[in-house]
């Protein structure tokens, strides 16, 4: 979009929060596409690192064991809306991370502190590098990883349509089944000492439980918009 582009319009850091099944990932990415910047998915970094190792046999139960290799894995993210990608070490593992068994292991190793900065280093160097702004999306990016954003969006929807959503991703899940290991990783990800699942208190909470996907973009993209205009 030509805005998005114009060398008058100042970057925008944008971050969006908010737990599981909310519509994170599909709001983040049209919104970054529809005004041109780039993109970023938190989660799928914590999803890397938990899969290399997993890969490399480490015992994910011991906090020290996992903090001791929390800088070995390189990981790559690209940010382009249209076509996000993640490597590690080189290979691609956008389809890997998504597996059950990383999903299962996610919060325990994003709980290791080690991990939440070498991780976190990551993400603010990819904001900072980004020349026209991006939308980071995440769990604790306008708390923790970018508290000076220029637009925080807090997303929320209830358990029910979470699990629907969700269900509707893991094609044949159990709606119940996933219902449930939603609630227990929200437990999960807001009790952890370090950054936990919080909405920040200049976040701006958008409820998607009765609203369309295309309806949250364009209520985000005309916060954003907004912002741009009024600075």
């Amino acid at each position: 979009m030509e805005n998005g582009a114009a060398p008058t319009a100042k970057p925008v850091i944008v971050a969006i929060d908010g737990p599981s099944g909310t519509g994170k990932s599909s709001t983040s990415k049209a919104v970054a596409a529809q005004l041109g910047l780039s993109y970023l998915d938190t989660g799928a970094q914590y999803r890397a690192i938990t899969w290399w190792m997993v890969n490399n046999g480490i015992d994910l139960t011991d906090p020290t064991a996992v903090a001791a290799v929390a800088g070995k894995a390189e990981i790559v993210s690209g940010t382009d809306p249209a076509a996000p990608t993640i490597t590690v070490d080189g290979v691609d593992v956008a389809a890997a991370i998504r597996t059950q068994e990383v999903t299962s292991k996610v919060s325990a190793v994003s709980a290791v502190p080690e991990v939440r900065t070498r991780i976190t280093e990551l993400q603010r160097s990819l904001a900072a590098g980004a020349e026209r702004g991006i939308v980071v999306e995440g769990r604790d990016i306008g708390t923790t990883v970018l508290p000076d954003a220029d637009l925080k969006i807090f997303l929320t929807a209830s358990p029910e349509a979470r699990a629907a959503r969700r269900s509707g991703e893991l094609k044949g899940a159990d709606l119940h089944a996933t219902r449930e290991a939603l609630i227990r990783r929200d437990a999960a990800d807001s009790s952890r000492k370090t950054s936990p699942l919080a909405k920040a208190d200049d976040a701006v909470e958008v409820d998607t439980t009765e609203l369309t996907l295309a309806q949250v973009v364009e209520c985000v993209v005309t916060l954003v918009e907004e912002k741009r205009t009024g600075k």
